[in-house]
């Protein structure tokens, strides 16, 4: 029996993602995309993951909090009574850290937080969030976005349509001023160009959806 089970969960495998199905506006399936079965093979390294997600967010850290020590605390510059004869405890100044509003003792100090991990781990990274999507079938193609003038009402339909639930990253190729600021006003949408979007954008976000031309381009940028 014991045998019988372990060739049961070795036979289950994931089925890899190898093709991506394109949308039209309208919601309908328009055509498809063939992924590169060497970018996309459905593995995830979550090491890497960490460590990027990590970067983007002590990158975002302003480092300013700070607090004084005994030197920088105004007053106390007299001592307050004199070394020997008074019975209390020798006192150099009313500012040292055990007396109240006195200094910190080893308190933070304002610092960089920031740091780089290496272009190849961060695209690597990239890569492993867009897989971590694809095992989930939360990515979707389409064609590309257009619209006459600035409407968010009609932004909101061409979602409606694709039925999408949760937090949603659309991935653009180009930089168009109606649909940037059709979308701006929707909660829980992102829009992004193709060359601006990371890992912790994939991974924050349930959705995505990528314009055909936008995954063209991301996919020679991860090669």
């Amino acid at each position: 029996m014991q045998k019988e089970r372990s060739k049961k969960k070795i036979s289950k495998k994931k089925e890899i993602v190898t093709e991506l199905s394109v949308y039209g506006l309208d919601g309908k399936v328009v055509g498809s995309i063939q992924l590169d079965k060497e970018l996309f093979d459905g593995k995830v390294n979550k090491v890497l993951l960490y460590e990027a997600n990590k970067m983007y967010e002590d990158n975002k850290r302003h480092g300013t909090v700070s607090t004084k020590n005994r030197s920088e605390v105004a007053g106390g510059g007299v001592k307050p009574w004199r070394q020997k004869g008074t019975g209390r405890a020798r006192v150099g100044s009313i500012r040292n850290p055990l007396w109240r509003h006195g200094g910190v003792v080893f308190g933070p100090e304002p610092r960089d937080h920031s740091f780089a991990i290496p272009k190849k781990a961060a695209r690597k990274a990239l890569l492993s969030s867009l897989n971590v999507r694809l095992n989930e079938n939360m990515v979707k193609g389409i064609v590309k976005i257009t619209l006459d003038k600035p409407k968010t009402k009609e932004f909101q339909t061409i979602l409606d349509n694709l039925k999408l639930e949760g937090k949603t990253l659309i991935v653009v190729d180009g930089n168009d001023q109606s649909v940037t600021r059709s979308s701006r006003n929707i909660a829980d949408v992102t829009l992004k160009e193709a060359r601006n979007i990371n890992a912790r954008d994939v991974l924050l976000n349930n959705n995505v959806i990528i314009e055909k031309e936008a995954f063209e381009k991301l996919t020679a940028r991860l090669r």
